[in-house]
């Protein structure tokens, strides 16, 4: 039978530089334990969009998901993201490579190409089919310029046992209660936007990838939590404190503003890889005067 672990609050981590450009694997490891603080994430997505993965050499993306094994020491599942725009070289790296410590992989839909929906269909059958371990679907076509719609989201969840949920970014909330109501048994929808994470959640959704959750892991578990346990007037508080908070997280891009907060807070330097860049100095201060209030 088929069985979502990754529900709750997960986390989209970012990748720490030095003011050098290097990965700071120290500072990673800080923000890891800030993380998983008492109350904190449920889950980790590695190597997603908001770690500049499209930055990072080959080399050092097995660094990173060797440091993520090691810290977290099976105390969370890991997701890991390694989608990409060829069906072959996906499938190759998940029938090649070491995945031991890694729960589940996150397989954004692909990007630039531009696929039909009979396209993304057969992509998504095929990365199921080389995948040792459970697949979560990607929908972010603001980011990738096609959007899986409920009717593929669907047929793919009937026709492969191990495709287990979707993060759900598009933020067309009929097509995201069309999945919810329609997903066969088992199959969940994860939230991939934190300003809609609140109505998500009321709909049926069974967690959040977070990207504010780098920096507010409790405070972000206790709103899902609260959702999922029923408690929505708590959910709903926290869901509206949060509101400057998320504006803020990406008005200048993704990950700059929960650098921006990071760097704020002491837990790396507020340091992006080109072609991302820090937030502006307007931003900056924004990001100081919300935390201040926050």
């Amino acid at each position: 039978m088929r069985t979502n672990i990754f529900r709750g609050l997960g986390v989209a981590v970012v990748t720490p530089f030095n003011t050098d450009g290097n990965i700071d694997y120290y500072a990673l490891r800080e923000i890891i334990e800030n993380i998983l603080q008492e109350g904190g994430a449920d889950f980790l997505c590695v190597l997603g969009t908001t770690a500049e993965t499209p930055t990072l050499t080959d080399g050092e993306r097995e660094l990173v998901m060797e440091t993520f094994v090691d810290a977290v020491d099976g105390r969370v599942p890991l997701l890991l993201g390694c989608g990409g725009n060829n069906t072959r070289a996906v499938c190759n790296y998940l029938e090649s490579a070491n995945l031991d410590g890694f729960d589940g992989v996150l397989i954004v839909a692909p990007y630039y190409n531009k696929p039909t929906q009979e396209g993304l269909y057969q992509h998504y059958v095929a990365v199921a089919d080389a995948s040792p371990l459970p697949v979560v679907l990607y929908n972010v076509p603001g980011r990738t310029g096609v959007n899986l719609s409920a009717a593929t989201t669907i047929r793919i969840a009937e026709d492969c046992e191990n495709v287990v949920a979707i993060k759900e970014a598009s933020g067309i909330l009929p097509q995201i209660d069309a999945i919810i109501s329609g997903a066969p048994d088992g199959f969940e929808v994860i939230s991939g936007d934190d300003g809609l994470t609140y109505p998500l959640l009321s709909l049926g959704a069974t967690g959040l990838i977070s990207v504010v959750g780098n920096a507010f892991p409790t405070e972000m578990a206790q709103l899902v939590h609260d959702a999922l346990d029923g408690n929505y007037d708590a959910a709903l508080d926290t869901h509206r404190r949060f509101r400057e908070i998320n504006r803020l997280s990406f008005i200048d891009g993704n990950p700059a503003g929960v650098k921006a907060m990071l760097s704020h807070m002491e837990l790396c330097q507020n340091v992006l890889r080109l072609p991302l860049v820090p937030v502006s100095e307007s931003t900056e201060a924004a990001i100081v005067e919300a935390l201040a209030s926050f």
